[in-house]
């Protein structure tokens, strides 16, 4: 049992990375649809860039520019151009998954460099919680790092606030003298960066290599995970772990059901759909005000400002 929730926390950490990273984007008031490809493009780059130099901070910090420079497309083109964050974020996506199979396929195959197993010493020999939570690897430490400092930031400090009333009423920031549009761009950037993460930590640590489509599907599960934890980072990575459950029980599933084998693995991305159709649900949510345990549960509403674009008249 400790293996399989420890090896759920593992699967789960790249996820927790690009849900932290879309809700900081998303709370600031620009939707980056271009998470699948973002991510595909990040977990090439990452990858080669590792390989090509043998040390894998190089992949990383590639990995988090390709990251940020497609976060800042969208933004650039939604704060100057004042096109459609959603329209922008699926031509990206789509150029993203194009370059990575392009650019990386020479790549498909070849062993690179892998993030070390680091069991921290002392936490790690607590029964139970140790093996499960701290003998892992430091990609998994920094996610519970970014989940707690995020959370800090938006809740407890005056720089988080600020950025909720940016995303929130864009207008009457301004009038308090925020920059709402450079704010904007510097935390579109900073969740772009985090999803590059999330990709390296894919190729770097979690599934190890190159092989074109190996993020296929995740980056379009970790924006569904930012609306399932209703904008809040603690909710997003409880998000990430409960697919981290979906996909290993699908997996552990295979060998008893051989005959529905090549469908199991897609079970944890319809669960997940489905999941959030239910909790939105009318009759779900009007069932969940009256209970103030899954008042606190139940997804937030998205930042009124959400998708649009801010300019000075």
């Amino acid at each position: 049992m400790e293996a399989t929730i420890a090896s759920i926390i593992f699967s789960a950490s790249p996820l927790v990375y690009a849900a932290v990273g879309e809700t900081i984007a998303e709370k600031a008031g620009v939707v980056n649809l271009s998470m699948e490809g973002t991510m595909m493009l990040s977990a090439m780059t990452a990858f080669v860039a590792a390989l090509l130099s043998h040390q894998l901070f190089v992949g990383f910090l590639a990995a988090m520019g390709v990251g940020g420079l497609m976060a800042f497309i969208i933004a650039f083109s939604s704060i100057e151009l004042r096109l459609n964050q959603i329209a922008v974020g699926f031509v990206l996506t789509l150029l993203g998954i194009a370059l990575s199979s392009f650019m990386g396929d020479r790549f498909v195959g070849r062993q690179g460099q892998s993030v070390p197993h680091l069991a921290i010493a002392g936490l790690s020999r607590i029964p139970w919680v140790g093996p499960v939570f701290f003998s892992q690897d430091l990609m998994v430490y920094g996610s519970y790092v970014t989940v707690i400092a995020a959370t800090i930031f938006m809740y407890r400090t005056r720089r988080g606030l600020e950025m909720q009333g940016v995303g929130e009423r864009p207008e009457a920031a301004f009038a308090r003298g925020i920059p709402v549009n450079r704010l904007r761009y510097v935390y579109t950037i900073l969740g772009g960066a985090l999803a590059g993460v999330a990709g390296a930590a894919f190729s770097l640590d979690v599934i190890l290599g190159w092989r074109q489509g190996l993020t296929l599907n995740f980056g379009w599960i970790a924006l569904a995970i930012v609306i399932f934890g209703g904008w809040n980072p603690i909710r997003a990575a409880f998000g990430a772990y409960v697919f981290g459950i979906l996909n290993t029980v699908a997996l552990k599933l295979q060998p008893h059901f051989p005959q529905v084998s090549q469908v199991l693995p897609l079970l944890p991305f319809v669960l997940m759909i489905l999941i959030l159709v239910f909790i939105y649900l009318p009759a779900f949510r009007r069932s969940a005000e009256r209970h103030p345990i899954l008042r606190r549960v139940i997804a937030g509403d998205p930042p009124s400002a959400l998708g649009t674009s801010f300019r000075r008249e």
